[in-house]
C-alpha cells in the first residue's frame, strides 16, 4: 500500500465474520532468534511476514545463519549454528523493529568481532536501549550507544559472552530482559538477572514459552530474579506460531462497536499473549465473549458501557480501547500505561492529540487518559509511523464518516494486509 492516506468507509450493518489474523510478531521474532541459536534445521509455520520479521530474518542472514523464507506458505526454514556466529563483522539495520534490535545486541555478544545495530529515526530518537547496554556492560560486554540519548546506533565489540549476575531496569521495555534471556543458555556461566522497576510480565511469559518449547527451562522468583543456566542448547524443531492477539483486538473491537460478531480461530484465552485479555475489557463493556479451545468470539452489545481499566499488562491494546471509547455511554479511563510514551511514538500524547482532532473530549494524565462520549467530526488522522495508531483509529471510521488514515503503509510493521482484510468485511 503506497497511498498517502486512505478513507475508511463506515459499515452499514453489524459485522458478522470469521477473521484470519496473521502470526504473532512477538512469537515469530523470538522463534527466529532461538532457531538461529539451535544446532540444525527448524521450521516455523504460521509465521508472520512483515517489516519487523523481515528485518530480523535479514539480520540473521548477515550473521551467517541460513534462513529460507516462504511468505506464501507463512514459513521460515532456519539452519542454526549452535550459538556460533561465523562472521566477525556486520552492520545490521532493523528499521523500527524494537524486538529485533534489542535481541540482536545480546546475540552478537556471543561472537568475536565488531557488530553495529542501527535503525529508523524513531529507534534513534525515542526508543531507548541504554538499560540493556548497562546490564551488558556489567557482564563484561563491550556494548555502547553511538548517540548521546542512549538509543541506536549501538556498537558491540564482541569477544564472547561469559555471563554472570546483573540487574536490569525493564520498566521502559521488557525487551531488555527478553534479549538477555534468549541468549543466556549459550553463555559460559549462565545468567542471574535481577529486575528493577515495574515489569510487563506478558511479554516475558511469551519469551519463556518460546524458550521452553525449544527445550530450555527458566527459573524465576516471582519475576524479580531470573536464573538461566549456561551451557544449554535449544533443540531444533517444527514450531507453529499462533495468531497475533494484539492484531486480533481490532476485529474484536469492531464487533463491539458495530453490535456484530467476530470469531478469530487458532487462538485461545490460555495464550501467553497477554493482549488476548482485551476481550475481558470488552466483556466489562457489555460484549458477549465466547472462549473456546481453539477460537475466541466476540458479540457486541447495543450500547457499550463505560469502564475504568488498568492496561499495564495489555498496553498494546490501549489504543484499540481509546479508539472505541467515544462510542461508549459514559467515560472510559485507561490507567498505568506510562511506558507507552517510549514506544513507536508517545502513544498517550498521540491518542490524545488525534482524538481531540475528532472532537472528542480527552483528559490526558501522565499514565493514561479519560475519554468522554463524543460526537465524531471528520478528520485526517496522523499515525506517527506507528502501526497501532493506524489500525486502532481506522475503527472510528467504521462508525463515523469522513475519517482518513494518513500513511496507512505503516501497518506493514506487523499486519501488511490489514486494510485489505478490513475492507473485505461487511
Amino acid at each position: 500500500m503506497h497511498t498517502e492516506s486512505i478513507e475508511i468507509q463506515p459499515w452499514r450493518r453489524p459485522l458478522d465474520a470469521d477473521v484470519t489474523v496473521p502470526g504473532s510478531k512477538s512469537y515469530t521474532n523470538r522463534a527466529l532468534l532461538v532457531a538461529a541459536l539451535a544446532q540444525g534445521e527448524t521450521r516455523l509455520t504460521g509465521a508472520l511476514f512483515s517489516d519487523d520479521t523481515s528485518y530480523m530474518s535479514q539480520a540473521l542472514q548477515k550473521l551467517g545463519v541460513v534462513v529460507k523464507p516462504d511468505a506464501g506458505a507463512c514459513l521460515f526454514e532456519i539452519t542454526g549454528n549452535g550459538g556460533r556466529i561465523p562472521v566477525d563483522r556486520a552492520d545490521l539495520y532493523i528499521g523500527n523493529a524494537g524486538t529485533a534490535a534489542r535481541s540482536l545486541v545480546s546475540y552478537v555478544a556471543l561472537g568475536n568481532g565488531t557488530f553495529v545495530v542501527d535503525g529508523d529515526e524513531p529507534m534513534r530518537r525515542t526508543r531507548p536501549i541504554s538499560g540493556l547496554l548497562d546490564a551488558l556492560v556489567g557482564l563484561g560486554v563491550d556494548a555502547r550507544s553511538r548517540s548521546d540519548n542512549g538509543c541506536l546506533p549501538v556498537v558491540v565489540n564482541a569477544r564472547g559472552f561469559k555471563g554472570g549476575k546483573t540487574q536490569i531496569d525493564a520498566s521502559k521495555s521488557s525487551q531488555f530482559l527478553t534479549s538477555l534471556m534468549l541468549t543466556a543458555p549459550y553463555t559460559a556461566d549462565g545468567l542471574q538477572i535481577e529486575t528493577i522497576g515495574d515489569l510487563k510480565r506478558q511479554y516475558i511469559d511469551i519469551t519463556m514459552a518460546v524458550m521452553q518449547a525449544f527445550g530450555v527451562s527458566v527459573d524465576h522468583d516471582d519475576y524479580r530474579v531470573f536464573h538461566i543456566a549456561g551451557g544449554q542448547c535449544y533443540q531444533p524443531r517444527e514450531y507453529a506460531i499462533e495468531p497475533d492477539a494484539s492484531n486480533a483486538s481490532y476485529f474484536f473491537a469492531a464487533a463491539a462497536i458495530s453490535g456484530g460478531r467476530v470469531r478469530v480461530d487458532n487462538i485461545s484465552i490460555d495464550s501467553a499473549q497477554g493482549d488476548i485479555h482485551f476481550v475481558d475489557v470488552l466483556e466489562k463493556m457489555g460484549c458477549t465473549v465466547g472462549r473456546y479451545a481453539d477460537a475466541i468470539e466476540v458479540i457486541g452489545p447495543s450500547t457499550l458501557k463505560a469502564v475504568e481499566v488498568d492496561m499495564k499488562e495489555i498496553s498494546d491494546t490501549s489504543l484499540t480501547l481509546a479508539a472505541i471509547a467515544p462510542f461508549a455511554e459514559g467515560p472510559v479511563t485507561i490507567r498505568n500505561i506510562e511506558h507507552t510514551r517510549w514506544q513507536e511514538t508517545d502513544r498517550i500524547r498521540a491518542m490524545t492529540t488525534e482524538l481531540r482532532k475528532l472532537g472528542v473530549e480527552v483528559v490526558e494524565r501522565r499514565d493514561g487518559v479519560t475519554i468522554s462520549p463524543s460526537k465524531i467530526s471528520p478528520a485526517a488522522i496522523d499515525t506517527y509511523e506507528d502501526h497501532r495508531m493506524a489500525m486502532s483509529f481506522s475503527l472510528v471510521g467504521l462508525r463515523a464518516p469522513g475519517i482518513r488514515i494518513n500513511n496507512p503503509a505503516c501497518v506493514s510493521k506487523t499486519f501488511p494486509a490489514y486494510f485489505e482484510v478490513l475492507a473485505s468485511l461487511p
